[in-house]
């Protein structure tokens, strides 16, 4: 039997391993673990909040396409992750931010933070929260004139009487006129549109590491890590509770379950992971307790996210099939042979 009978071979390109999952399911599971605290925020405020979260979402489809257009790059098949990023960015403002400032945030988050750099799988920070620093960077410079020239378009389409209190990161600060723990932990109307039920938080981030499209290590690294600082420097006031109250406000759950654990922007060893966990935390404490409160968990993980590629080569995974390098002494030679497979 000649050679060529023998041999039946299929040649392929790579990738040779499949699988089911993609990018638009993969969006599509995120905006559902986002659906409850949506909801909860929506519960509290209403038609603002709703218009809050579609006019983010509209505008962060129209930024893509339009800079899409405006790179001559070729039109990728719809993935979901343009709304994804903009309901983000919604869940990161207070229900009376001007529309024409979640509209910059968004463009920005998404028209430069994403796709000047690459589109989606190339951006170094997180997009959402790229766009909502950017607008408290530039307030002073910018958004102060933009205000002035835009008020005469500002609306409301309902009333709202609870964003008129003080938000419980800024209770916090101060130590007085917080609410309960309980009242954290199941639903409440302080703060940003995504700070308002840190249970809707959980069990959308429960459902997404059930999904299997982030791992428990980054959460919790920041959560343990952010409990225990608090507990340590910080439980003068309000003994065992003081942590708690840290974790149920200032966006410590949406930025450590939603934004920490983006694909792109973090790191893919679990020794990564929880090193960039911690190293979160660390900066959270470091601005609530020695510095400006607000924002303190976004320039956290934003900080943390120009680190990631210098944590992946720390702690990189060695290459498929090898191993250690071993000492082997070879026949009639004093020194010994290093070999690796």
């Amino acid at each position: 039997m000649s050679m060529s009978s023998e041999l039946n071979l299929s040649v392929s390109t790579s990738p040779h391993l499949r699988s089911k999952e993609n990018v638009p399911n993969a969006m599509r599971d995120v905006a559902v673990s986002l659906l409850p605290v949506s909801a909860v925020s929506i519960y509290w405020f209403g038609l603002n909040a709703l218009f809050l979260i579609v006019l983010c979402m509209a505008t962060a489809l129209l930024t893509e396409v339009v800079f899409r257009k405006m790179l001559n790059r070729r039109s990728k098949r719809f993935d979901g992750s343009s709304l994804v990023t903009g309901l983000l960015i919604a869940l990161c403002f207070t229900v009376n931010t001007s529309w024409w400032t979640a509209v910059i945030a968004t463009v920005i988050g998404v028209g430069i933070a994403k796709e000047l750099m690459g589109g989606i799988g190339w951006n170094l920070f997180n997009p959402a929260l790229f766009g909502r620093v950017s607008v408290v960077i530039f307030a002073p410079l910018l958004l102060n004139e933009v205000n002035i020239a835009f008020k005469p378009l500002g609306f409301s389409l309902s009333t709202v009487d609870v964003v008129t209190q003080a938000t419980p990161l800024a209770l916090l600060k101060y130590g007085s006129g917080l609410p309960s723990l309980s009242s954290l932990f199941l639903s409440f109307p302080g703060g940003a549109l995504g700070e308002t039920s840190a249970l809707a938080l959980i069990a959308g981030g429960a459902y997404l590491i059930y999904r299997k499209h982030i791992r428990w290590q980054t959460p919790v690294s920041i959560i343990a890590t952010v409990f225990v600082i608090a507990l340590l420097l910080d439980s003068g006031r309000l003994g065992i509770a003081a942590p708690l109250y840290h974790i149920f406000s200032g966006g410590v759950l949406l930025g450590a379950i939603f934004m920490a654990t983006d694909w792109v922007t973090s790191p893919i060893t679990t020794k990564g992971k929880i090193i960039f966990g911690v190293s979160v935390g660390i900066l959270i404490m470091v601005f609530r307790l020695f510095l400006a409160p607000v924002e303190g968990t976004a320039f956290s993980i934003l900080i943390m996210n120009a680190f990631v590629p210098y944590i992946d080569r720390a702690t990189k995974r060695p290459r498929f099939g090898e191993v250690a390098a071993t000492a082997k002494m070879a026949p009639g030679v004093s020194q010994p042979v290093q070999r690796s497979v």
